[in-house]
């Protein structure tokens, strides 16, 4: 903690506040203009922290990655379009609560719960980080692959009323997962004779090929008229302060869980924000109220995807380990700069390590000072025309995929996903679970293979383990949950009816 506090020194230095500011202002940026994305942001950005001391860059670097968690709520909220691929679960609660007028609540719950999370993320930084490394340091393919799991489980259980549905979506994005060279025998798989497959489908093409393009060409199939701008009055602000009180528990818990699985790597904001939603509808009394407009359900994601972003710099700086590609970024800009990340790092380097955790919460100070004042702003969003709306939606889409690669195949690839996006939305198909198979799928290959590799093919060795076993009862907990949720609420109406 005197440790922590004297990182203070360090983050409140002119120069580095400055750029501290300047990373999280364009990190919001980023996040509330779709498409972009973090990774893509810090990429152009590395070569600007050449010229820079090496804690003034990462600082910066970093700012940007967390700040864009923020920004990604708001395009989630408003257009039902996520800035950033853990800010799709938002869009599930948010966009419905915007849709009815409520839009000043939304995003005001999802800056508090943003900045509530990152706290505890930091927190949990300062107090449990050689706790947290030396639990990462226990996980092997075994324990990856049930963490894998549980998150695949939770994802097809977390939305609609169907369960059976979320499988079937889940089943679709690892089918699209598995595009691509086979990482161990190199071999094509369903590339269809496109080049462009061998490295597989794009995560930001498919995210908002999912979410953005269906929502254009359904409110243009529903003819809707311009939307009214949506009035903000300081009472509206003060009752919803008063609707917060609500999301204490839903915030604890999702901070809880983004701090967990931030510093484990495969894991990141995405997962943590998926599960966190899982979790808080599992725990729900009403939990068929998720996904019509419940302020918990924004409030749990978006702390557990800023608790993650935060925690998910433990294993960066202390082991060498990226849990993340946002991560690898940071960790070549540390190496360019002739730092080797690694246990060594904070003992040699510690104005660089304190400095940096103390300028994660200047910084999100810096954000919800920046957006909490602009809610009414970004609320009236909506009520700019929406035939102006949506080509600039699709295009910003375009934009950001291409820049992502420079490939106009993966333009087209957004269009076709749009397209299926559409379909799927038409018959009821949620297509969350989807991206939730898409981004595991391939993990949970991997560490099953190298798993069996491992143990010569014995299966025996997934419960090899107490840590495996634990979180394979979890899973199984998870699964079997809804049946008696589902068995005890026809139980109780029966009951009812005979009284």
């Amino acid at each position: 903690m005197t440790d922590f506090i004297s990182g203070f020194a360090t983050a409140l230095h002119p120069l580095n506040l400055f750029y501290c500011l300047i990373g999280v202002v364009l990190g919001n940026i980023v996040g509330v203009l779709p498409g972009i994305g973090a990774i893509a942001a810090i990429s152009i950005l590395l070569p600007v922290t050449f010229y820079l001391e090496p804690t003034t860059a990462v600082i910066m670097l970093a700012g940007v990655y967390y700040g864009a968690e923020y920004g990604g709520s708001i395009s989630s909220i408003l257009l039902n379009l996520p800035g950033t691929a853990s800010n799709a679960i938002t869009t599930l609660d948010g966009y419905p609560l915007a849709r009815r007028g409520e839009a000043g609540t939304a995003l005001l719950t999802a800056q508090i719960s943003s900045f509530a999370g990152g706290t505890l993320g930091i927190v949990a930084m300062v107090v449990f980080s050689p706790l947290i490394v030396a639990f990462s340091l226990s996980f092997g393919p075994a324990e990856y692959f049930a963490t894998l799991l549980l998150g695949l489980v939770a994802g097809s259980t977390a939305v609609g009323n169907s369960p059976l549905r979320g499988v079937a979506m889940v089943c679709i994005g690892m089918l699209l997962g598995s595009i691509g060279l086979d990482l161990n025998s190199g071999i094509a798989r369903y590339d269809m004779g496109f080049p462009n497959l061998l490295d597989g489908l794009s995560i930001v093409a498919v995210a908002m090929g999912l979410f953005g393009i269906p929502e254009v060409v359904a409110n243009i199939r529903a003819a809707q008229h311009d939307e009214k701008p949506i009035p903000i009055s300081a009472g509206a602000m003060f009752a919803a302060f008063r609707k917060l009180r609500s999301i204490v528990p839903s915030v604890l818990r999702g901070a809880g869980i983004g701090g967990f699985l931030g510093p484990l790597p495969g894991a990141g904001p995405t997962i943590a924000s998926f599960l966190a939603y899982s979790v808080e509808r599992s725990t729900s009394r009403n939990p068929q109220e998720f996904g019509t407009g419940r302020i918990n359900g924004v409030a749990a994601p978006e702390a557990a995807n800023n608790a993650a972003a935060q925690t998910a710099f433990i294993p960066t700086m202390t082991l060498g380990i990226p849990g993340t590609p946002t991560m690898a970024i940071i960790l070549g800009a540390l190496m360019i700069h002739g730092i080797a990340p690694g246990p060594q790092l904070v003992g040699e380097h510690p104005d660089l390590f304190w400095g940096l955790v103390a300028s994660f919460w200047v910084g999100n100070v810096f954000l919800l000072l920046l957006n909490v004042p602009l809610i009414g702003v970004w609320a009236r969003l909506v009520s700019v025309p929406r035939r102006f709306f949506f080509p600039v939606i699709v295009a910003l889409v375009c934009t950001g995929v291409y820049g992502v690669s420079n490939s106009v195949f993966d333009i087209w690839a957004v269009l076709l996903m749009g397209v299926a996006g559409y379909v799927f939305r038409c018959f009821g198909f949620s297509p969350a679970p989807l991206l939730i198979g898409f981004v595991l799928g391939p993990m949970i290959e991997q560490y099953l293979r190298r798993a069996l590799m491992i143990s010569n093919g014995d299966y025996a060795y997934l419960f090899s383990s107490g840590t495996s076993i634990a979180i394979h009862c979890l899973t199984l907990f998870v699964l079997l949950w809804p049946i008696v949720r589902s068995y005890r609420s026809k139980a109780r109406m029966r009951a009812e009816e005979t009284s």
